[in-house]
């Protein structure tokens, strides 16, 4: 029986609307999700004898021979879900082209989950890992959301959409052992590492008694190496890359160092405790170092490769700091030849030394480098993207409530001086429109504008948990529009992951 006939079948015994792709056979009964006059239920619809109801917390009514289950979606009814269906767990993706879709409100990964449905749909085997779970710490304390609540929204979500694919979950840019302890408890599957606060960019211009005071004086012991050895391992080094042979000279090879030694040694402390949580081979890590004011050089990346794999580290993809400016929700800035340039170097880096993957951070609305990215990485490639679902929500928002999207607007305006730090950006607040110079039918477009996409982003923390109530508002509108913020979602995603697969 077709999944649609099922759905159109529990619609006539419960009488509750039901999203067609969440049917799922189980244990004797039928799980779906449906649409009730307090929002989304899980909907359990078994026969008396079955266990099905014993998993799941809410109130059984009878339909007959059967018993009816309509469940909140709490987050022991999220991890009952994930226990019973397996596909709902977060696996491991592997070397697997892959993308996570950041979502800040919740309520994205149906949206998500159709893009990715649509660019995969003339593959016989999913050709795209995907991770809808995904979010930064530093996200998670500017929307007051938990580890928990990022995972259980997800879960919901992929349920909604019947993606029985596999997914990924990412525990975003960790600083501290705290936060790492805190999303391993809950069952992510990923852990992308940020040492950016220990990245000593000055290094890059650091001449002389300056530079060998500072190679002198990282934490030898952490790195498990004297700086003798360490000279000794780069004297001969020669890297084969696709056109052009690598090595790493010694005025490199101090600059790296003292750039990124600190950096590696927390990287490690991270690793080696996610290591004693949860065992080797049971998640994935992630090496960042994009968030950092200078770009990483060939010579850098082979450091950072070549000292993680000494000190034991195993990770899958890693991220490091390219040319030019990777600014939050807007096209890439810079020269696309000479990123054209440094996307070769790093791609050929890591297949000599791995193979893992680059990952492309801040990758929201970068269209002009994916196919650049992909012609390069040949697959060993993992796209993060986070806000942009958010300004995709402020667009639908614009087009059902432009007196809500104008409040938002004007708070965004306000709030941006004081919002904008941990950003980099190119935004100029004067040329951002006054809430009240455009007509209702202009504020969709405004989402176009590079000045107010920015602005918008970057004040998300503020709008969501504002005592003017938006985040309720706002959840409530996209919930009664869900259909067209998924829509909107999907156009926007096809974008995004399309060029992915196209090499």
């Amino acid at each position: 029986m077709s999944s649609a006939l099922n759905s159109h079948s529990i619609q006539d015994v419960t009488g509750l609307p039901v999203y067609a792709n969440s049917v799922t056979p189980f244990d004797g009964g039928t799980l779906f999700l449906a649409r009730t006059p307090s929002g989304r239920r899980l909907g359990i619809l078994a026969p008396r004898e079955s266990a099905c109801h014993s998993r799941f917390a809410g109130d059984v009514t009878e339909r007959g021979e059967q018993l009816l289950g309509v469940c909140p979606l709490t987050h022991a009814n999220a991890l009952a879900l994930r226990e019973a269906l397996s596909w709902l767990q977060p696996r491991l993706l592997g070397m697997q082209t892959s993308a996570g879709c950041g979502d800040r409100l919740g309520l994205a990964t149906p949206g998500h989950v159709r893009a990715a449905r649509q660019v995969q749909e003339h593959f016989r085997e999913p050709v795209l890992g995907m991770i809808f779970a995904q979010q930064s710490i530093r996200e998670m304390g500017r929307t007051a959301r938990t580890p928990d609540e990022v995972l259980d929204d997800a879960t919901w979500g992929t349920f909604q959409e019947g993606w029985r694919a596999g997914v990924g979950a990412d525990a975003d840019h960790l600083k501290t052992l705290a936060d790492l302890e805190r999303c391993a408890a809950v069952g992510y599957s990923f852990f992308t590492i940020d040492p950016g606060d220990h990245v000593d960019s000055l290094a890059d211009d650091a001449e002389g008694q300056a530079l060998l005071a500072g190679f002198d004086a990282l934490p030898w012991a952490e790195l498990e190496i004297t700086p003798t050895d360490l000279r000794l391992r780069y004297a001969n080094l020669r890297l084969d890359l696709d056109d052009r042979v690598l090595s790493v000279d010694s005025l490199e090879l101090a600059r790296a160092a003292v750039k990124y030694g600190r950096a590696l040694a927390h990287t490690v402390r991270m690793y080696r405790r996610l290591l004693n949580i949860k065992g080797a081979g049971a998640f994935e890590l992630e090496a960042s170092v994009d968030e950092t004011d200078t770009p990483t050089s060939p010579a850098e990346h082979v450091f950072i490769a070549s000292e993680l794999k000494r000190l034991g580290v195993r990770w899958v993809s890693l991220a490091p700091r390219y040319v030019g400016r990777f600014e939050k929700a807007v096209d890439y800035i810079g020269d696309l030849q000479a990123l054209d340039r440094d996307l070769a170097a790093h791609a050929a880096i890591a297949r000599a030394l791995g193979p893992y993957k680059l990952s492309l951070h801040s990758g929201s609305d970068k269209f002009t480098v994916y196919p650049i990215l992909a012609r390069h990485a040949r697959g060993l490639l993992h796209l993060k993207t986070a806000g942009t679902s958010y300004l995709e929500a402020l667009r639908v928002l614009a087009s059902f409530d432009p007196d809500l999207f104008r409040e938002i607007l004007a708070l965004a305006i306000e709030r941006f001086e004081a919002d904008r730090a941990s950003y980099h950006f190119s935004a100029r607040l004067e040329k951002v429109p006054p809430p009240d110079a455009l007509a209702d039918a202009e504020l969709p477009n405004l989402l176009e504008q590079f000045d107010a996409r920015q602005v918008l982003h970057m004040t998300y923390g503020s709008v969501l948990t504002s005592e003017r109530g938006f985040r309720t508002r706002l959840l409530e509108g996209l919930a009664a529009h869900e259909e067209d913020y998924y829509a909107a979602l999907q156009r926007h995603f096809v974008r995004h992951l399309q060029p992915l697969i196209e090499v």
